[in-house]
């Protein structure tokens, strides 16, 4: 909404867990007032334990729908376990956001968990609309008083509602809506490519006054992260919506978004190595994040494109010189080893030892490695690290100067090295074609914004690294997941450790003709596991 505009507080703490932790959102209790603002009575009562029992789901779960209801925002936070963060916005929930006439209708209890519908009227200057949705709640027990109470997650107000501080706003729109085309002028909906909700929404923000479009009134969410956009979730009154251009692909983009939903928080970006533009963009993630441009994590070991780079530029090896592939290698007291099973070659070359994505070959070249040689590779030949103007909020990496175990880290891309799917797409066209060219989901004729410029790659190269990664997707690694695809192809797998995770993030990059694509999926295994087919079958739709 425009300023002046009022606000719904909500209650969840969003989290971007960057580096090798990985990243997404998780709620906590806020260990001050975690048994809810009941009465001192209440606190007297015996303590119960164990799980709410059936009775206890459903009087607690009426009490808490009765009190909201009726408007006592104070009363239904009693009965959660965060009265702290649920008062604020069950207050706001009928003033600021405009809601008014809630009835709730709760359904057939799952053990403690009770789904629900809500039915209510949004009012706004004269403008009405009604609202409906569904949603759910969990009962569980109080940690020091034993009473049943509602597990506040500010989704129980609203589905949509997920990280701390995201408001509800019911006001004029803040931007005019826009109808957003593919390079084919094809029309690009929601309804039809979900995971792009956010992406318009962006696009919307930042292009709708310069569309041509006009204002309308909405109830929408507010995200508290400054590279998030509004959520629309009710139009009141619409606006004129304004042209937006893209460089999208629909067919690309509907190959996208059916690749991702085979895998859980997983995300996928495709260019187009000769011109830089964005073919398509997909997310299928419980939180509704952009992780495909956002994300910051270690890519794992397809970061091996711009470290082998590294050593053919710094005249340390090339794809046909040695680089062997001990079963371990220990820098500064570190030790590093290769996957499980596979089998020790002290004569191995580059080319062997990237395909076969042999993690001690590399770190065996970090004492001939200087601290900032992996940086300025980055940087200089590949263009990470620089300020990329995309038409949306994006990441464009990080390869830090780190010296220590990090130097050897890097190179099999762990350590303080942050990439998203954006980014590694990006690595593979510049490894294809030698020039760097900045990614863009928005052609720079729109606005004439400036782009960002590297150096490049010398041709001899970009020849040793199409060798390596031809050789990757035809008899290495990445084989099975790309057999089946002909013309020019490549490829590098990856996956990469999380500290205190059973299970590493799933990589994997490729590209066919004029098509790169780069996927990651969380918790997803072996670059082949997850990220592989996704990457594969966006190739193999001709994108």
């Amino acid at each position: 909404m425009r300023k002046g505009a009022k606000a719904a507080i909500v209650g969840t703490v969003f989290t971007v867990m960057v580096g090798g932790a990985g990243y997404g959102a998780f709620n906590v209790v806020n260990a001050l007032n975690g048994d809810g603002g009941g009465t001192p009575e209440a606190k007297a009562e015996p303590v119960r334990t164990g799980p709410p029992s059936g009775g206890e789901v459903k009087e607690a779960s009426s009490a808490f729908f009765a009190a909201w209801e009726q408007g006592q925002a104070a009363n239904a936070a009693a009965l959660t376990n965060n009265a702290g963060k649920a008062e604020p916005l069950l207050t706001s929930y009928g003033q600021a956001a405009h809601i008014t006439g809630v009835k709730i209708t709760p359904g057939a209890p799952t053990g403690a968990t009770v789904p629900f519908t809500v039915k209510a009227t949004v009012s706004y200057e004269g403008k009405s609309e009604p609202l409906a949705y569904s949603s759910k709640l969990t009962i569980v027990r109080g940690v020091t008083t034993g009473r049943a109470l509602v597990d506040w997650q500010p989704s129980v107000v609203h589905p949509e509602l997920k990280n701390m501080d995201d408001t509800l706003v019911t006001g004029e729109s803040a931007a005019p809506e826009i109808e957003a085309v593919d390079r084919d002028g094809k029309v690009l909906t929601q309804k039809k490519y979900p995971s792009l909700g956010p992406i318009l929404n962006e696009l919307r923000a930042k292009y709708g006054d310069k569309a041509g479009g006009t204002a309308g009134v909405e109830l929408a969410i507010r995200h508290a992260a400054p590279e998030s956009a509004d959520t629309p979730l009710l139009t009141l009154a619409k606006g004129k919506a304004g042209r937006v251009p893209t460089t999208l692909r629909a067919s690309a983009q509907a190959a996208a978004e059916k690749a991702v939903l085979r895998y859980a928080e997983s995300s996928v970006v495709a260019v187009q190595p000769s011109s830089g533009e964005v073919l398509a963009i997909a997310n299928n993630r419980n939180d509704g994040w952009n992780a495909a441009f956002l994300g910051r994590v270690a890519p794992g070991s397809t970061m091996k494109i711009v470290s082998a780079a590294t050593l053919i530029d710094n005249d340390i090896t090339t794809a046909t010189g040695p680089a062997p592939c001990p079963a371990d290698a220990t820098w500064q007291s570190q030790t590093f080893r290769n996957i499980k099973n596979m089998k020790p070659n002290e004569d191995a070359t580059l080319a062997e030892s990237f395909a076969r994505s042999c993690n001690t070959a590399f770190v065996k070249y970090a004492d001939e490695v200087k601290v900032d040689s992996l940086t300025n590779e980055a940087r200089d030949g590949f263009g990470i690290g620089l300020d990329w103007q995309t038409g949306i909020p994006s990441f464009d990496g990080s390869v830090p100067a780190s010296g220590g175990p990090d130097t050897a880290a890097a190179l099999i891309g762990q350590g303080q090295v942050q990439m998203n799917p954006l980014n590694m797409a990006s690595v593979t066209a510049t490894a294809m074609t030698g020039a760097f060219r900045q990614p863009v989901i928005v052609p720079r004729s729109l606005d004439g914004r400036e782009l960002a410029h590297a150096r490049g790659l010398p041709a001899s190269t970009v020849e040793q690294l199409r060798v390596m990664m031809n050789r990757t997707a035809t008899s290495g690694t990445a084989a099975g997941v790309m057999s089946g695809l002909n013309g020019r192809i490549g490829a590098k797998t990856g996956s990469a450790e999380v500290d205190g995770k059973a299970s590493s993030d799933s990589w994997f990059t490729g590209y066919r003709g004029d098509v790169a694509a780069a996927a990651m999926v969380q918790d997803g295994g072996h670059g082949v596991d997850a990220a592989g087919p996704i990457v594969a079958a966006v190739l193999r739709s001709g994108a």
